[in-house]
């Protein structure tokens, strides 16, 4: 904290968080928009403090696909947890790092003295991603608005077709690189060959993602969930998407979903797809004593990366490296790590290149390797694999779970860090006072 002050910057606390269960997509639209999520989330976390909503300077959520009715999201959110009018609120964007995207502004302007106390986070409603018409169903429907005759639109008419009506998945687009033309799957499979990961590798990574979860729900370790309810009287208390009775035998039987001739990648070591939110309120140290507020912990440094789109899964190792770097710290000095679990390979390729000395010298510009992180401190209570990755929240989620396991075992520093689709990454470097 002196080294901040030192370099003319405010220390920014994390003082609270709080996120709804992560639901699966199970086919159709799930039952919460995503500014429900996100509200269910907000409304039981500022209802446990002092300060009104009103005295909040600004709410920044992330979200990669809000719906029409949301485009703006954050001001919907903010406006239905009774910030009033007063108080701005933007949307950002950053791919599956948006949530810490939020994190990331509000840290931001509240060290630079902009802002005192901000809501931030990320939600998604993935389950609500759109069915599109294609190109030749907008070009008809186009020539149908523009046919002003009966006869005219008889003509349009006989011209449609079936393949007029195949709809376009508005998820399957957006988790495709239109430069590379590869969808998520397939860089995490050139991932895998590049750094010889195996299935069984893969497996196994998955099923300890489902084990670790499993122990955390058992043991009450996930207490930053607020329990959501829809209107039907249902309660969704939890994340849905464990499976308690998997293991290695049935996740060998999956067959891959992205090469499915010579690849290794399967929806059982891939990150489930899911609806939920996730808010964090960070504020300045006058903030926290004019409120009289708790603190979670401090947000002490971010870092941004790019990486090559086909291998977008390394965005981690190449975000970390430089933070441990710029704040002087080796892998033995951060207690517990998040990498968000995209997919198994993808976690365990990021592990492999940030201690192969010719990936960190060559891609890094480093003389030695960062160093192994060790698993048992990596992703304790489970990741994407098992909790799920809605995309524009997993960058809150991981950083607001990451300070919880801090606390839980008293320790001091933690990393989180995503790596985002388009070939990015990102991290965020925490502290326990």
């Amino acid at each position: 904290m002196a080294a901040a002050r030192q370099r003319g910057v405010r220390p920014v606390y994390v003082v609270d968080g709080a996120r709804v269960p992560q639901l699966k997509a199970k086919g159709k639209p799930g039952p919460f928009a995503a500014a429900d999520l996100a509200v269910g989330a907000g409304r039981a976390l500022l209802a446990r403090h002092s300060f009104s909503p009103e005295q909040i300077d600004q709410v920044i959520l992330g979200c990669v696909m809000p719906s029409p009715d949301e485009a703006n999201i954050a001001r919907i959110v903010a406006l239905r947890l009774g910030c009033g009018q007063r108080v701005p609120a933007w949307t950002v964007q950053r791919n599956c790092a948006s949530g810490m995207q939020a994190l990331d502004c509000a840290f931001h302007d509240i060290s630079a003295g902009r802002a005192e106390l901000v809501l931030a986070g990320g939600v998604e409603a993935m389950s609500h991603a759109p069915l599109l018409h294609n190109r030749r169903m907008v070009e008809w429907l186009a020539d149908w608005a523009g046919a002003k005759t009966f006869g005219r639109k008889l003509q349009v008419l006989g011209k449609i077709r079936p393949a007029h009506l195949a709809p376009v998945i508005g998820l399957l687009r957006g988790l495709t690189d239109p430069l590379v033309g590869l969808n998520m799957g397939q860089t995490a499979e050139n991932l895998a060959y590049r750094f010889h990961i195996s299935r069984e590798a893969m497996d196994s990574f998955a099923l300890e993602s489902h084990r670790r979860l499993a122990a955390a729900q058992d043991e009450g370790r996930l207490d930053e969930i607020e329990a959501l309810y829809d209107t039907a009287g249902n309660v969704y208390a939890h994340d849905d998407g464990l499976r308690r009775d998997t293991g290695l035998d049935k996740l060998g039987k999956l067959r891959p979903v992205f090469d499915r001739k010579f690849g290794n990648v399967t929806a059982g070591n891939s990150a489930q797809v899911t609806d939920g939110a996730a808010l964090l309120i960070l504020a300045s140290e006058a903030a926290v004593k004019k409120f009289e507020l708790p603190i979670l912990g401090r947000i002490v440094d971010s870092q941004w990366a790019g990486v090559d789109p086909a291998q977008m899964g390394l965005g981690p190792a190449n975000a970390m490296a430089p933070l441990l770097q710029r704040n002087k710290l080796a892998v033995a000095d951060v207690d517990f790590w998040e990498i968000n679990e995209a997919f198994a390979a993808q976690v365990l390729a990021v592990l492999a290149a940030l201690n192969d000395p010719d990936y960190c010298n060559q891609e890094l510009g480093l003389k030695a390797p960062v160093g192994e992180i060790p698993q048992e401190h990596l992703n304790v209570d489970g990741g994407g694999v098992s909790i799920g990755h809605p995309v524009g929240a997993s960058g809150a989620r991981i950083v607001l779970h990451l300070l919880h396991v801090l606390r839980q075992h008293d320790a001091h520093r933690g990393m989180a860090s995503l790596c985002i689709g388009g070939g990015q990454g990102g991290a965020m470097l925490v502290e326990r006072e």
